[in-house]
């Protein structure tokens, strides 16, 4: 018999009542016809385009998602918005140049600085140290910034935020443009921005000079499908599309890309009505939680406190602050006891993705297992001097001493030590926990006992830190006779 072990396990999960707040943002639903995904599965025939030289069906389509979105140029990414990074960071430096990007951006765009050798200097976001969360980037810091540093190439920024929390991309834009440096925005979790007044804005219609979008993570459309968007004439344009054919596949999905064209469909002919039900089903849902008496969910008021312009209120922040509860154990709960998946648990909140794909069923099963967790009597919530203090995702994120650039780091000879003995060290590899994939720690920073102790805390309550060559991450990598 053929082994199908994957194919069977995915098919018994997505016939099972377990229930995902987590991304694609299709979950699991059709909302438009899609047959079966064999049948359609070409290569690059005739009267089929090509993706890296589109002239024809590709092309048109691309121009269906620029005039959704309101952009001069968009191009399909079936890479992920993780090869929008590279081309994009890529394509506005020169190998040495000099980026400033925000300390809480994902992975991919510290690999575009490894390799392409750039020189980073870090625009530290606000902190709500009392859940964990990365708030704004404050537009002040970066003035500073810009003024010690006016070779700068590009500036890189994440808004919104893995957990919703939006930037004031207007006020940057206006900042950079004035020196003449493109701004790159990392929107992947906005890609359902400006489609309803009750949602933030996006960054392309706020001027941004480029803005990457994940589709699969809040649209209806498979994983691995993104967008990127050009504008202006801050970004060298053609370089960003010859890194665009280096870093995507010579083989397109066009499975992937037929996704995309079809999720741009469905906005252009449903969005207002789709949108608007989305938008009265959050509201119903943010109503009974904001009843919660022990846990609680993490509101605009919230984030504007340190730096937040907006909060995306289709991210469902619950946070365990102050009860007997980690947001490891909340997580174990909704999943073992009421099959629900978030998208991510911290040792100090989980947070629920959701999009228009939702059900009124799925909202429903989620509020009324939340609201019993809460009134459970087990749920104590503890003294606010002696309760949970756990914080959350990127609660290091202050500002690590860097030694070297991440590249030269990764070409220095290393060796690997305890993971408890490395204090004062310089780590040779990142750290982080995944999801959400912003370092704790990169490549030529010192290690210090605030990230180690955060490694400890996420380690014992099963959180995933990932990045280091050991997965039991006992051990790390750090530069051989380099010490602070």
């Amino acid at each position: 018999m053929m082994n199908r072990d994957l194919y069977t396990r995915l098919k018994a999960y997505g016939s099972s009542d377990f229930y995902g707040f987590h991304m694609p943002g299709h979950k699991r639903q059709m909302l438009y016809p899609f047959d079966n995904p064999m049948g359609i599965d070409i290569t690059e025939i005739d009267g089929f385009d090509n993706l890296h030289h589109a002239e024809g069906i590709l092309m048109e389509a691309q121009g269906r998602a620029a005039a959704l979105y309101g952009s001069s140029e968009t191009h399909f990414l079936v890479n992920g918005s993780t090869a929008g990074l590279l081309s994009a960071i890529a394509g506005c430096t020169t190998r040495g140049g000099k980026i400033i990007m925000a300390r809480n951006c994902h992975k991919a765009v510290y690999h575009a600085a490894f390799l392409n050798e750039l020189e980073v200097i870090y625009w530290m976001p606000q902190m709500d140290t009392v859940n964990g969360i990365n708030c704004g980037l404050p537009v002040d810091n970066l003035k500073k910034l810009l003024e010690k540093n006016p070779e700068t190439q590009a500036i890189v920024m994440t808004s919104p935020t893995y957990d919703g929390v939006v930037s004031n991309v207007d006020k940057v834009v206006e900042i950079v443009h004035k020196c003449g440096i493109p701004l790159i925005v990392d929107e992947a979790h906005g890609a359902h921005f400006g489609f309803d007044p009750r949602f933030p804005g996006s960054s392309v219609g706020k001027g941004a000079d480029v803005v990457i979008h994940s589709l699969h993570k809040t649209l209806p459309s498979m994983t691995q499908t993104a967008l990127i968007h050009l504008n202006g004439d801050l970004a060298d344009r053609e370089k960003i599309r010859r890194y665009l054919s280096i870093y995507q596949t010579s083989s397109p999905s066009y499975v992937l890309m037929s996704s995309i064209d079809s999720c741009i469909g469905l906005l252009n002919e449903r969005k207002e009505e789709l949108f608007d039900s989305f938008c009265q089903k959050l509201t119903a849902v943010r109503d009974q939680l904001g009843q919660m008496e022990k846990l609680r969910l993490f509101t605009r008021e919230d984030a504007i406190k340190r730096e937040g312009v907006a909060l995306d209120p289709s991210k469902l922040l619950i946070t365990t602050r102050g009860t007997n509860l980690n947001g490891k154990e909340l997580s174990g709960l909704l999943r073992e006891k009421y099959h629900l998946e978030m998208e991510m648990e911290t040792p100090g909140y989980v947070l629920a993705l959701t999009s228009i794909a939702d059900t009124e069923e799925g909202f429903q099963r989620l509020t009324q297992a939340l609201i019993e967790i809460d009134g459970q009597s087990a749920v104590i919530v503890e003294d606010s001097q002696t309760g949970n203090t756990d914080t959350g995702a990127g609660a290091s994120l202050k500002g690590n001493e860097t030694v070297m650039s991440i590249w030269q780091a990764d070409q220095h000879r290393k060796k690997s030590v305890p993971l408890g003995e490395s204090s004062g060290l310089v780590s040779g590899e990142f750290v982080y926990q995944y999801p959400p994939g912003i370092p704790l720690i990169a490549p030529g920073e010192v290690i210090n006992g605030e990230i180690l102790e955060q490694i400890r805390l996420a380690k014992a309550q099963g959180i995933n830190v990932q990045g280091m060559k050991d997965y039991t991450a006992e051990s790390i990598e750090i530069l051989d006779d380099i010490r602070r």
